[in-house]
Order: C-alpha cells, then sequence, then structure tokens
C-alpha cells in the first residue's frame, strides 16, 4: 500500500512474476523492496526472479512462439487485440501514473500525460501489424523470387528505470505487432507498471506466454536473458557499460540479436541570434526534465560569446527558481532521483566538478534530509578533459561553456565517445543546416528539444549504440527477411 501527498491511498496490486499468462512467486521465494525516492520508505516486496524464473518465462515465451496463436494470427487480429489492450490502459491511466510516479519519482502531471501516450504508441504499432509484407524481386536468372517477413521469435526485453512505461511500450509494442513472444526484464527499482501492464494484457486477450514479465536485478534476472540460448533477440536501453555486457553475452550463447539503445553526453549548441530568454528556458529543460535521468538530456551547453554574459546570468536566475519537491505536487517542476545509489552517484560528480576546479554557478547540494533530492546544478569553466564533461552523470548537472565561431562549436560537440542527440539554437536556416549535417549524433532538435514521436525514428551513433525505436524501424528490429525462389518452368526463355 502506497501513499500519495494528499493523504490517499494506492492499492499495490500486482507483485509477483508474470509467466504463461499467470502470476506466480519466483522458485527461490525470494523478494526485494521497491522503494518510494520521496521518502527512502518501502513502497512494496516485489518477487524476485532468478535463473530458474526465467527459464520458465523463456520456455513459456517458446512455446507460444512455436505452438501458439500468436505468430499465426492475421495482422488484423493482432492489432485489434492491441487496441483493446490500449483502451485498458486508457481506463487506468490515472492510477498507473502514480504507480511511476512512486516508484521513479516521476511528476505526477507529467506521467499522468506520458500513460496516454504510450497506449496511443500501442495503437500505432497495432495498426501496422496488417501491413507487414515482403516484396517480389525480379532476378537475372529464369526464377520467380520474393521475400518473406517473418517475426524474429523470443525476445529478451531489458528496461532502464527512467521512463518505465514509455520504454516498456517503446520495445513490447512494435514486438507484439511483429508477431514475437517476449520476456520483459524491468528495471528492479521500478517494476510495478510493468506488472500492472502484463495484467492489462491479459485482460485484453493477449495468448498466454506471449507476454512475460520478470522482476529482478541486472547481474541475475538480465544475466539470464542475455545469456539465454533460447531467446532470439536482446532489446536492451540502459548505459553504455551495461551495453557492452549484453553484447558479449548475446556473442558468447547462441549469437543472437542485439538492439542497444545507450549513454549519451548530448550537447545543445546555442547561437548569438537566439532570443536569450526562449534559448535558456530550452537548456533548462534539456537538463532538468525528469530531473536530468534522460538519455539525451542537454548536459553540455555551448553558447557564442556575443549573448554568453546575458545567457549565464538568466539561466541562473531560472535554475534557482526552480521549484523541487514532492512529484505529486502539481506547482513542482523537479521530483528526486530514482534510489539512493544514483542520489549519491550525481553528488559524487558534483564534488568532482569542484575539485577538479569547474567554476560552480549554482545549486551542487541535497536538499533536505528525507528523500533523493538534488538541486538544479550549473558548472562553467569546464575543460574538455575533465569527467563532468565526458561521463553520463544522469542527473540535473549542466557544464556550460562559451564559443567563438560554428566550426569552433561543431568540433567541441562532436569531441564525445556518445552521438545519441543534439540541439540547435538559431534563426539563421544556413547555420541549421550546416550543423545538423555535422553532428554525429541520431537524433538533432533544431530551436527544440525532448520532441519524440511514434514515426520519427530514434538511436544513436558511436558508443550510444545501434538499431532504431520508433518508427517502421523499429517494427522491421523485430522481424527478419526470407528470401524464396523458384524456377519459371513455363517462361518462353526456358
Amino acid at each position: 500500500m502506497g501513499s500519495l501527498s494528499n493523504g490517499h491511498s494506492i492499492d499495490i496490486k500486482f507483485t509477483k512474476l508474470f509467466i504463461n499468462g499467470q502470476f506466480v512467486d519466483s522458485v527461490s521465494g525470494k523478494t526485494f523492496e521497491t522503494i518510494d525516492p520521496r521518502t527512502g520508505d518501502v513502497i512494496a516486496s516485489v518477487a524476485e526472479a532468478t535463473k530458474e524464473d526465467v527459464d520458465a518465462a523463456v520456455q513459456a515465451a517458446r512455446h507460444a512462439f512455436d505452438s501458439g496463436p500468436w505468430p499465426r494470427m492475421s495482422g488484423s487480429e493482432r492489432g485489434r487485440i492491441l487496441m483493446k489492450w490500449a483502451d485498458l490502459i486508457d481506463q487506468h491511466a490515472e492510477e498507473i501514473a502514480a504507480l511511476d510516479t512512486m516508484d521513479a519519482g516521476k511528476l505526477f502531471q507529467y506521467c499522468k500525460m506520458e500513460v496516454p501516450s504510450v497506449a496511443n504508441m500501442l495503437r500505432y504499432y497495432a495498426g501496422a501489424a496488417d501491413k507487414i509484407h515482403g516484396e517480389v524481386l525480379k532476378t537475372a536468372g529464369k526464377f520467380h523470387a520474393y521475400t518473406l517477413l517473418e517475426p524474429i521469435g523470443v525476445v529478451g526485453h531489458i528496461i532502464p528505470w527512467n521512463f518505465p512505461s514509455t520504454l516498456f511500450f517503446t520495445k513490447v509494442s512494435p514486438s507484439l505487432a511483429a508477431g514475437c513472444t517476449m520476456v520483459v526484464k524491468p528495471a528492479e527499482q521500478t517494476p510495478l507498471s510493468a506488472l500492472f501492464y502484463a495484467h492489462l494484457a491479459k485482460l485484453a486477450g493477449i495468448p498466454d506466454g506471449v507476454l512475460n514479465v520478470v522482476p529482478g536485478f541486472g547481474k541475475i534476472a538480465g544475466s539470464a536473458v542475455c545469456s539465454h540460448m533460447d531467446i532470439d533477440k536482446i532489446s536492451f536501453t540502459g548505459s553504455t557499460q551495461t551495453g557492452r555486457e549484453v553484447m558479449q553475452a548475446a556473442a558468447k550463447s547462441n549469437l543472437k540479436q542485439v538492439s542497444l539503445e545507450l549513454g549519451g553526453k548530448s550537447p545543445i549548441i546555442i547561437f548569438d541570434d537566439a532570443d536569450v530568454d526562449t534559448a535558456s528556458q530550452l537548456a533548462l529543460i534539456g537538463i532538468l526534465f525528469n530531473k536530468g535521468e534522460v538519455c539525451v538530456a542537454g548536459s553540455r551547453v555551448f553558447v557564442q560569446e556575443g549573448i554568453y554574459d546575458e545567457f549565464e546570468k538568466k539561466l541562473v536566475e531560472k535554475a534557482k527558481a526552480w521549484v523541487v519537491g514532492d512529484p505529486f505536487d502539481p506547482n513542482v517542476q523537479q521530483g528526486p532521483q530514482v534510489d539512493k545509489r544514483q542520489f549519491e552517484k550525481i553528488l559524487s560528480y558534483i564534488e568532482h566538478g569542484k575539485r577538479e576546479g569547474a567554476t560552480l554557478l549554482t545549486g551542487g547540494k541535497a536538499i533536505g534530509n528525507k528523500g533523493y533530492y538534488i538541486e538544479p546544478t550549473v558548472f562553467t569553466n569546464v575543460k574538455e578533459d575533465m569527467l563532468i564533461a565526458n561521463d553520463e552523470i544522469f542527473g540535473p548537472v549542466m557544464t556550460l561553456s562559451k564559443f567563438k565561431t560554428m566550426e569552433e562549436a561543431i568540433e567541441r560537440a562532436n569531441n564525445t565517445t556518445y552521438g545519441l542527440a543534439a540541439g540547435i539554437v538559431t534563426k539563421n536556416i544556413d547555420i541549421a543546416n550546416t550543423v545538423s549535417r555535422s553532428m554525429r549524433a541520431g537524433m538533432i532538435w533544431i530551436n527544440c528539444y525532448f520532441i519524440f514521436e511514434c514515426d520519427v525514428p530514434f538511436g544513436g551513433y558511436k558508443a550510444s549504440g545501434f538499431g532504431k525505436d520508433f518508427g517502421m524501424e523499429a517494427l522491421h528490429k523485430y522481424l527478419q527477411v526470407k528470401s524464396v525462389v523458384t524456377p519459371i518452368y513455363n517462361s518462353p526463355w526456358h
């Protein structure tokens, strides 16, 4: 039973593993506590999946793929069931939003918009389920050839804690539409909404074994998913270091396919012609949205020297006025970091920045003595080799730098191992075009930031991973191409 800021409580209904259409205890009987980052208190005890539980979930998914109806249904029938699931999500949107707010420290007002958006993501891919087809090919010889697009099989989805609803459906929606079955390992920090979604999936009519949810820890349950010999593909979102481990496990097991959406150290480049008030607000949201726990957070901000001083002044004013507190409070702009470990990691990076000689313009401290709240933090005079300029901090910490020319800005912005996203703020179309084509990143936002749409592919360059989410590219991640060739016996050229 979790408590809300208004004194009401929410009943935590689903805390067991979801395997083969049933909520079950773990084989070991182990549980783990999921913690409310607002207070550090326990929300609920959740069944902890181990290798044996993953084996059972994979076996259920394998049977559902090899012998069950889901891959053999017409696309329109799969789409109908996904549409029903989306309707059920809409009916329970506020309850699910509260779960994510309690579990992850996300703003309740944002979660109330996020949950309906994931229902629409389901509808987007439900509409694609009956439009999966191959091609007829013209060969040079006396043969007829065509391709078939077939579901890849059993998929292992490993989901991070920063957007538990969005990233659940970013992975599950296209793979279900493709006809795959799956085992989903939600983050141990945020398992509650995934289990609720599994309950609604069963109500919608998704057959047993198609969707299995196994909360647990990455080193145990996640590792078992990645190395399992009967999983055909892994889709992982998380840190770059863990992504390397996922690839190694996939290679050492059955050489399963892998798609990775990993870390970022995304730049926002602001030119002299920008409106300073608008640009400073965009930059601030770019780092403080979701308390900086965003893979595409605009953590490195580069401002051209002509407006730098004015920009810095406005940015600091806005950062000091930013409201941090209980995420259920509609006046709050930033909630707590997801857990104690992340909280302490961010504070340690702030101390690194101070020791390395960067100038702390504002913030830098924890707030209160209960929960995991951190002040919006901005550093300047940051050198390129500093830890805070290179590592993904994943918190409300910005590095602010001055540049002279467009060429300098491009070079410095690209000087990172990551390549997930970048922002450009300018009124000059030539600058916008040149910089957007010069950035080595998978998503470029011009005069905006954090704009995601179902039909716009998203994914990284370099150490930010490979494989696209959203759009038809995401659907094709879960399909494989089969070529079929047959002689044209009655051809006049035979």
